[in-house]
């Protein structure tokens, strides 16, 4: 006879449960949807900060165009003798100064390709292209650099016969540049040499190896983060900004390829990129 009290009392027990359990669900999906929208704001802020650095780098770097180029023409000029020949210590410092002014502009258009990139405005342009006429451009841009020292060797060796390519010949450059540049910059005395090689049956391996100081282990893996740069006696006597091999990986990435590093200290460092043959056209739609 007691049984359906009992049932009641279970019954309203179980209520209360479930009652209790939606509230608790209620307040927990409240929850959920708050963290949503804070997170959603976070998102929003760091976008708008993003945006903000952006066109802050994108700004300064145009700004500083303007009075580096007047202080490269007017030191050309000195060193010209436009306005009277200039004696060999006068002559020492205009090329300090020229020199300085070189630096800071290479440094102010890392930042604006940087920004570029981040802001999705850098422009990929595709063209078919020999590949001998690439190594022919940054043997002319490179010989003013080594032809006066004697220490160290700029060698393109020959490459197995390749098709043409079919990428942005420019971007590519700017890689291998920054790849010799560095290679030179960090070889005291011996041999940089550029070569290039199939990869598989539809990529093309470039290399740049040199002979310098060599890259310690554990700092291969960050290498071509933003703003790391090799800790060495010789890069504290140089300047830079740590942007350049950062910037080599996005536009290999923007290429389709990759990029990569072997070093042993001592003996020294090859860098490489990888890229397709032929880099894939664009949908319609963009991808």
């Amino acid at each position: 006879m007691n049984t359906p009290v009992a049932t009641d009392t279970e019954l309203q027990r179980l209520h209360a449960e479930n009652a209790a359990l939606r509230t608790e669900l209620e307040e927990t999906n409240q929850g959920v949807l708050a963290l949503y929208a804070e997170l959603d704001q976070q998102a929003e802020q760091l976008k708008e900060v993003s945006e903000l650095k952006s066109r802050f780098l994108s700004y300064m770097s145009h700004e500083f165009r303007t009075p580096l180029g007047s202080i490269l023409s007017i030191t050309r000029l000195l060193e010209e003798g436009m306005d009277g020949p200039l004696n060999d210590e006068q002559l020492k410092q205009v090329r300090f100064v020229s020199t300085a002014a070189v630096e800071l502009r290479d440094m102010v258009d890392d930042l604006l390709d940087l920004a570029k990139i981040e802001a999705g405005r850098i422009s990929i342009s595709p063209a078919w292209f020999d590949l001998m006429d690439l190594f022919s451009a940054l043997r002319g841009m490179f010989r003013p650099l080594v032809e006066g020292a004697n220490h160290v060797e700029l060698v393109f060796e020959e490459p197995p016969a390749l098709p043409m390519l079919y990428t942005d010949d420019k971007k590519l450059a700017q890689i291998l540049r920054n790849f010799i540049s560095n290679a030179l910059k960090f070889t005291p005395q011996g041999r940089v040499s550029v070569s290039a090689r199939p990869e598989g049956a539809a990529h093309i391996r470039f290399s740049v190896r040199d002979t310098g100081i060599g890259i310690p282990g554990h700092m291969l893996g960050a290498l071509f983060e933003d703003f790391v740069q090799v800790d060495s006696p010789i890069q504290k006597r140089l300047r830079g900004t740590g942007l350049g091999l950062a910037l080599c990986r996005r536009f290999a990435e923007l290429l389709g390829g990759s990029v990569g590093v072997h070093s042993v200290v001592g003996q020294g460092s090859e860098f490489h990129v990888i890229v397709p043959i032929a880099l894939p056209e664009k949908n319609d739609d963009g991808s």
